[in-house]
């Protein structure tokens, strides 16, 4: 029997097995918990038992730092240049050389509390699209827990932009479902199947010449989105085997946010293009696209859970036994900055985003347990997937204290012998010159985000200076730790002690404009 028609294809979580499945899911969800807090633990036990070995760790582990962080920011750099040239690029020439007229789109909107407003910005951005407006089908997927707010908001934009596709459906999904946890993988599951019965079988639409992109309800797309997604999955070789994921740009209210947020937005962008370059370590994430045919093959997102974006990655990796991937199409979508009315609601709104991002985490015991379980997949590409994503989550959470917290450690805990030491002595401007040395790889940082900035212009039509966006970078050394490391802590703890999260939907609050309006690449 193949995994994906097995009874643990679609779990959840620990609670949903039985038995000896139980135990062993159970203590794989506790595996990063216990990675990240074993090694702050284990670093500060080392500094006051062993604070030479601690001191020296601590070097080297600066000296790795300092050289991931050039090996980012040579990625970072490759893929700006490639994201300028596809938002230049000829795509209707590029086209002209496959054929691609039998090419159907699928876009899936699902929305919550969002208002009127939000969501037409996104619809009005497929209208701008370079493509054929008939050719797009959209579904406007409403949750019934919002009641029937949602479903004449739902019917008041199809009334309005219905007539400019090809088809617009709207659907609602019932609250309370067997199974289901309330989210988005749910919504957009129910929303496809009825877009499914309704449309492509009505029409008889081949579910292989359908792509689905599956986006945040804040999506505004570029112009070429289309074309650009159509040439990839119509080039690649094994293109039914593949997802085809964008890069996120939270720019849509960028100078609105304030500078906090817009660093966390702009760090959260930075290392979505670096993983565009290392196909590896990439999946999909937030507003992504995938063949119809995939979809329907594996039972569409999991309604069980709260990362469903990168789940249904790692659902067709195991359907099809390891031979699958993330195309990486470096073009842009954008989507909003976190903003709330006032400055601290922002700032918990950053929070409760980055620690849901970062729970992410709970696929860790999906992925190790499959590969437990499913003997076709080869061992070698088993231990590299592994590694890769117990490195990547482990880093998320420990790396930033690391290195902004406890480079003091062996000076403070490692008592008068070692305080006496010529190590000691320089600790301190050994570590300060290395993260001096590092912290330049913040100027690529600066330099590209200054790049994609929309229209510097406020509500009052004043030009907007870009200086502060370029200073603003020294809030990294703060913005990593209490908007990366702590929320990532907060996320694999809550998974070490069963303390499982919901969905929570990060609020969209508009100020005074409208959102950016794309320039830059028309």
């Amino acid at each position: 029997m193949s995994y994906k028609n097995s009874p643990y294809f679609h779990v959840g979580r620990a609670t949903e097995l039985t038995g000896k499945d139980y135990i062993l899911y159970r203590f794989l969800e506790m595996v990063p918990g216990i990675l990240s807090w074993g090694s702050l633990f284990g670093t500060v036990a080392l500094s006051y038992f062993f604070p030479v070995a601690a001191a020296i760790f601590i070097i080297i582990f600066d000296l790795y730092w300092l050289l991931k962080t050039i090996y980012l920011s040579f990625y970072l750099s490759r893929n700006w240049r490639r994201i300028t040239h596809n938002l230049h690029a000829d795509w209707d020439k590029m086209l002209s050389e496959v054929k691609h007229d039998h090419i159907y789109h699928m876009v899936i909107l699902p929305f919550y509390s969002e208002g009127q407003e939000t969501i037409e910005n996104s619809v009005k951005s497929l209208l701008a699209t370079k493509t054929d407006h008939k050719k797009i089908i959209v579904v406007l997927a409403a949750e019934g827990k919002r009641g029937k707010s949602a479903e004449h908001l739902a019917a008041l934009i199809k009334s309005m932009y219905a007539d400019k596709f090809g088809h617009f459906i709207t659907t609602i999904h019932p609250e309370g479902l067997p199974g289901e946890m309330a989210g988005k993988g749910a919504n957009i599951s129910w929303a496809i199947e009825r877009a499914r019965v309704e449309v492509l079988d009505v029409e008889r639409i081949p579910y292989e010449d359908v792509m689905v992109s599956a986006f945040d309800i804040d999506t505004v797309v570029y112009p070429h989105y289309f074309q650009c997604v159509t040439w990839y999955f119509l080039t690649e070789e094994d293109p039914y085997h593949a997802s085809y994921q964008p890069v996120p740009f939270y720019n849509n209210n960028i100078w609105n946010a304030p500078a906090l947020s817009r660093v966390v937005a702009g760090s959260g962008t930075f290392w979505q293009m670096t993983q565009q370059e290392r196909p590896e370590r990439n999946v999909t994430f937030s507003s992504h696209s995938v063949p119809f045919k995939t979809l329907y093959e594996i039972g569409y997102w999991q309604r069980n859970m709260v990362s469903e974006d990168s789940r249904i990655f790692w659902n067709a990796y195991f359907a099809y036994e390891g031979n699958y991937r993330t195309v990486s199409i470096s073009y842009p979508v954008s989507m909003d900055a976190n903003l709330a009315p006032t400055f601290f609601e922002t700032l918990k709104n950053i929070y409760k985003q980055q620690r849901r991002w970062a729970w992410g985490a709970e696929n860790v015991p999906y992925i190790l347990f499959g590969f437990i379980k499913d003997k076709a997949i080869p061992l070698r590409k088993k231990i590299k997937t592994t590694l890769i994503q117990l490195e990547g989550y482990w880093s998320l959470a420990t790396n930033p204290i690391f290195i902004f917290l406890l480079g003091w450690l062996p000076l403070a805990i490692g008592g008068k012998v070692f305080n006496s030491t010529v190590l000691s002595y320089n600790l301190p401007f050994i570590t300060r010159n290395l993260m001096i040395l590092a912290m330049l790889g913040l100027v690529v940082s600066a330099f590209v985000f200054l790049s994609f900035l929309p229209p510097a212009i406020r509500a009052d039509g004043k030009p907007r200076t870009r200086i502060l966006m370029f200073f603003q970078w020294l809030l990294v050394p703060v913005t990593i730790i209490i908007f990366g490391a702590i929320p990532g802590l907060d996320a694999q703890t809550r998974l070490l002690l069963g303390r499982y999260m919901g969905f929570w939907v990060t609020p969209k609050f508009n100020k005074h404009e409208n959102p950016q309006k794309q320039v830059s690449n028309t």
